[in-house]
């Protein structure tokens, strides 16, 4: 036997259940558990240990009247120290009985116990842990994955990830993957570059996502991909967003928007009924950009709760409220919606609606009230009675209930929704768990004011809708395409669209994007020449798992599913990523320090 910061350490057992599988159809059995001691009880000569493993926790009793040695050692264990303990599962007494944990009506009193590893005294505590500094948790983060709450977020995870495996798999997909050292393109946001010390001067590009190869997958006559892959992205970080993540990519040959969005239907529903036993009601809704843009403000809807923006202008068409008047003649709109849960409000909290709006980057908000055929509002001495009478009929305002309003063009979209997600959070109404919905037929293109050029709103590869075909350069703007974006509770979960599959429109694209043919060429010309080779119609679709599994377990940020993620910042407390490289590296990548 070897001492161990003077406590005796000897032979552990091979274990012969988990902790958390521990049930009172076991009361009876001997079983030997490993696992970490999570809290230790001494009430005076009996002691209680939690001990915990991957599957849960379970309650070890250490009697000196069953165990003396066993006792012995349990006086000297601490929080997070290993153990082997072999003992004989019993019920637990009805007053002891804890309905909280699914081993609660059963303890092990234990008959040997042998302290395999000790601990120090960690720097937060396991139990609880979720309140220590986030910093200090990253620094620590092998400790903070012993928590219940983050051991459960990556078994989930775990459990996602097989499921879309055999999902795509039983419906004909093969899993390929794609290279990490490949070639920088432009169309997107900054590429991780990495140098090549056999081709000095010259660079490899980490992948933002496999778009390139996956096309050229279908090509290729593999007719359905699909990819648990890693991609990267040099951007500014936020909850949703990390340098390096993780995408469920597929590609399908021969199909059009709805072949994809159907299947993808039919995947998450059994995401959703296997993992977390909800049984959700595909088809999903599918809405149009302009659509979900005039009746949400954003093109990535919540659509848990009511709060649809209408569109009120034709009230005032020729009202005498200079506010409203000046946006109409400017060929804006007067838009709103009503307030759920909001009753006869106090003037505080209708200031603070309009300084939440102001907040959103508004000029303003107005605020109606409706107070028996009349409203209180800031604007109610310019309306005439037939405005009124009209907004309280098709608002359909209720005594007390407020409406707010915002007036002018496209740009008060951020607001409206903003103000949807904010009043939501303020007085929160019954909603679904869990709201789907598509957003469709993108536009194609968006006007760059600062490059003045040019930018596919999803990426250049994405097809037009057939109709806009004919005036693609004459109208660039007007055209839409087919595309579709999946929404969860108002988080963007995925996009895709079908492909362009024919050269000679895929370079009308690139003209339009304003890409010298020299740059095509040096870009893309191993894609353009692919297509010369009977490239079949494509397209396809690519989620991002970490947003899913975040939604799904019901957290805040992409952090807390991702097993060892970056700060804000991009950095990792952990390994202290990124970091300076030796000048041997440097001179052998011909590289000069700065």
């Amino acid at each position: 036997m070897e001492e161990l910061k003077g406590v005796p350490v000897e032979e552990w057992e091979k274990r012969t259940r988990y902790c958390g599988d521990l049930r009172s159809a076991d009361v009876g059995d001997e079983v030997v558990l490993n696992g970490w001691v999570q809290t230790r009880r001494d009430h005076g000569g009996v002691i209680f240990i939690d001990l915990r493993d991957i599957s849960g926790l379970v309650q070890v009793v250490f009697n000196p009247e069953v165990s003396p040695e066993a006792h012995a050692v349990a006086r000297s264990l601490r929080s997070e120290y290993v153990v082997s303990c072999r003992g004989m599962v019993r019920a637990r007494p009805p007053e002891a009985v804890n309905p909280r944990l699914p081993t609660g009506e059963v303890e092990i009193m234990a008959e040997r116990v042998a302290v395999v590893s000790a601990s120090q005294t960690p720097p937060f505590e396991i139990e609880g842990g979720g309140e220590a500094d986030e910093t200090l948790r990253l620094r620590y983060r092998y400790l903070d994955l012993r928590r219940c709450e983050q051991r459960d977020a990556l078994i989930l995870r775990s459990r996602v990830t097989k499921e879309v495996r055999d999902f795509l798999a039983a419906r004909g997909f093969l899993e390929i993957e794609t290279p990490m050292l490949t070639k920088s393109t432009p169309e997107g946001a900054r590429d991780f570059v990495v140098p090549s010390r056999l081709q000095p001067g010259k660079f490899y590009a980490l992948p933002q996502s496999p778009q390139l190869f996956k096309q050229l997958l279908m090509v290729a006559g593999m007719e359905r991909y699909y990819q648990i892959a890693r991609c990267f992205r040099d951007e500014d970080l936020r909850a949703d967003r990390q340098p390096e993540f993780t995408q469920i990519d597929l590609e399908m040959s021969f199909v059009e928007p709805e072949d994809v969005m159907g299947l993808m239907d039919e995947m998450f529903a059994h995401l959703f009924r296997e993992l977390l036993g909800v049984e959700l009601n595909p088809p999903f809704p599918r809405l149009e950009w302009r659509e979900a843009m005039d009746r949400y403000g954003t093109d990535r809807p919540d659509t848990r709760w009511g709060m649809e923006i209408e569109d009120f202008s034709g009230l005032y068409a020729a009202t005498a409220c200079k506010v409203f008047r000046s946006a109409l003649e400017g060929g804006g709109r007067i838009r709103g919606f009503k307030v759920a849960g909001m009753r006869d409000p106090a003037r505080r909290e209708l200031d603070d609606l309009v300084a939440e709006a102001q907040r959103l980057g508004g000029g303003g908000l107005v605020w109606m009230v409706r107070e028996g055929d009349e409203i209180r509002s800031p604007v109610a001495k310019f309306l005439e009675p037939r405005e009124v009478e009209g907004t309280l009929r098709a608002a359909e305002l209720q005594e007390g209930e407020v409406l707010v309003v915002a007036a002018g063009g496209d740009e008060v979209n951020p607001v409206l929704s903003g103000m949807r997600s904010y009043c939501a959070r303020l007085h929160p109404v019954e909603a679904e768990r869990f709201s789907f919905v598509w957003v469709t037929r993108f536009p194609l293109f968006e006007w760059d004011d600062e490059e003045k050029r040019y930018k596919s709103n999803h990426h250049p590869f994405t097809a037009p809708s057939r109709e806009c075909l004919e005036f693609l350069e004459e109208r660039p703007l007007e055209a839409t395409s087919d595309s579709y974006d999946l929404v969860l509770n108002g988080v963007e979960l995925g996009g895709g669209s079908v492909r362009i599959h024919r050269p000679e429109l895929q370079e009308r694209v690139f003209r339009i994007l304003g890409l010298r043919e020299e740059e095509v060429e040096e870009k893309f010309g191993f894609l353009l020449e692919a297509f010369r080779y009977g490239p079949p119609p494509h397209g396809g679709i690519a989620f991002g798992l970490d947003r899913l599994v975040m939604i799904m377990a019901g957290r805040e940020s992409i952090r807390e599913v991702i097993a060892f993620p970056k700060t804000q910042s991009g950095a990792d407390p952990l390994t202290g990523a990124p970091d300076l490289v030796y000048q041997e590296q440097l001179k052998e990548l011909r590289l000069r320090p700065l």
